[in-house]
C-alpha cells in the first residue's frame, strides 16, 4: 500500500524529509479497526516527531488525524463493523495514519459526523480530544454548564486546538477571551464564538483590565508555555486553574500559584492510549459526543485548506506551513 514516511530527520525543504513509500498492509489486532484512509490532517506533533526521528534504519510513518471507512475488524471489536465511517487521532506509540490503510484501537475511535465530508472530519480528532480533555478533564469545567458565566482565557485561540476549545467552552456557557495577534486571527476566533480578544504580544494584565477583568477563572495555554507563563500566573484567579499542551523548555516558577492556591495540569491527548489506561474508551465517547454536536449544528469544522492527493510533496508543504507558526485552523490532505 502507499504511505508517506521518513528514515531520518531533515529540514522540511529537503526532498527526502518525507518520502513516498510502499509498505505491507497492516493486520488488525484484538481491539483494532483496519481503516481505509480517506483524509488526514497535520498537527505540530507531526513536525516535532519528524525532527526527533534520527535513525536511518527504520521507516517512521507519521500522522495523528484521520478519517475513513472500516475495512476489517479484530476479533475482540464490539463498537464498529466493516463499512462504518470513523474519525480518530490514533496512538503515538504506533505507526501513524499517513498511509492507505491504518490500524487503530476502537476505544479511541469515534463515528464520523454524518453532516461532514471526509476532509471536514479529518480536521477534528486530535484537536477535539485535546481541547475536550484540557477543558473538561484538566480544568474541571462542567460540560453540562454548571460553571456557566465563568471566564476562560484561551492562549492561541486561532490554532487548531484553540479553534475547537473556544467552541466547546461556549457550549458549556463559559465567557471566552481568546488571544489573537492578527486581524484575520481575531476575525476567526470571533466567528467561532469568542466573546473578546487580546493580543498575546502585549501585556495580558492591562488588556484584561480594559475588558473589565482583573483575573480569569481558567486559562488554557495552547501556544508557547514558556513565553506566557509569568503572565498567565499573574492573571489567573485565586483558586483558579491553568492547563497547557505545550512542553516547557525552561523552569516554570510556581510561587505565585502557591499564593493563589491555583492548580496547574498538563494535557497530553496520547496519555490514555500510551499507557492503556482503564478509561481509554472515554476518547471514543467524547468523539461520538462531538460528532452529535456537529450534526446538530452546535459546532463547526476548523478546516481551512485541503490539499490533494496525500503524498510526500503535499505533506512537506503542510509541514512547512505549520513550522512557521501562524496557522489558522487546520490543513487537510485528501485521497491517495
Amino acid at each position: 500500500m502507499k504511505a508517506v514516511g521518513l528514515y531520518k530527520s531533515l529540514p522540511i525543504d529537503h526532498p527526502e524529509a518525507l518520502l513516498d513509500v510502499d509498505v505491507p498492509k497492516p493486520i488488525p489486532g484484538e481491539r483494532d479497526l483496519l481503516v481505509a484512509i480517506k483524509a488526514i490532517a497535520v498537527n505540530p506533533v507531526d513536525y516535532k516527531v519528524r525532527s526527533r526521528s534520527v535513525t536511518e534504519a527504520t521507516l517512521r510513518i507519521l500522522g495523528w488525524d484521520a478519517t475513513g471507512i472500516v475495512d476489517a475488524v479484530g476479533p475482540g471489536v464490539t463498537l464498529f463493523k466493516p463499512g462504518d465511517s470513523v474519525y480518530y487521532a490514533g496512538d503515538i506509540t504506533r505507526p501513524g495514519c499517513n498511509a492507505e490503510y491504518h490500524v487503530v484501537d476502537e476505544r479511541i475511535t469515534g463515528r464520523k459526523p454524518k453532516s461532514l465530508d471526509f476532509p471536514q472530519a479529518a480536521a477534528l480528532p486530535l484537536t477535539t480530544i485535546t481541547a475536550y480533555e484540557a477543558l473538561f478533564d484538566r480544568l474541571g469545567i462542567d460540560v453540562e454548564g454548571r460553571h456557566r458565566g465563568r471566564t476562560l482565557l484561551v492562549v492561541g485561540g486561532a490554532g487548531g486546538v484553540g479553534s475547537i476549545g473556544i467552541q466547546l467552552a461556549k457550549l458549556a456557557g463559559i465567557t471566552v477571551i481568546a488571544t489573537a495577534s492578527r486581524p484575520e486571527s481575531e476575525t476567526w476566533v470571533k466567528q467561532l464564538g469568542a466573546d473578546a480578544t487580546i493580543d498575546h504580544r502585549r501585556p495580558f494584565h492591562s488588556q484584561l483590565d480594559s475588558l473589565g477583568y482583573r483575573y480569569v477563572d481558567y486559562i488554557a495555554i495552547f501556544n508557547n508555555t514558556d513565553q506566557h507563563w509569568n503572565q498567565v500566573c499573574d492573571v489567573v484567579a485565586p483558586q483558579g486553574r491553568i492547563t497547557s499542551i505545550v512542553e516547557n523548555e525552561g523552569a516554570l516558577a510556581q510561587d505565585v500559584l502557591k499564593q493563589k492556591s491555583a492548580l496547574f495540569a498538563w494535557e497530553f491527548m496520547f496519555t490514555r492510549s500510551m499507557y492503556k489506561t482503564d478509561d481509554m474508551i472515554e476518547q471514543h465517547r467524547l468523539l461520538d459526543r462531538v460528532a452529535e454536536w456537529m450534526d446538530a449544528g452546535k459546532m463547526r469544522t476548523t478546516v481551512k485548506e485541503v490539499l490533494s492527493p496525500i503524498n510526500a510533496s503535499n505533506l512537506r508543504k503542510a509541514h512547512a506551513v505549520l513550522e512557521r507558526g501562524q496557522t489558522i485552523g487546520k490543513i487537510v490532505l485528501e485521497g491517495f
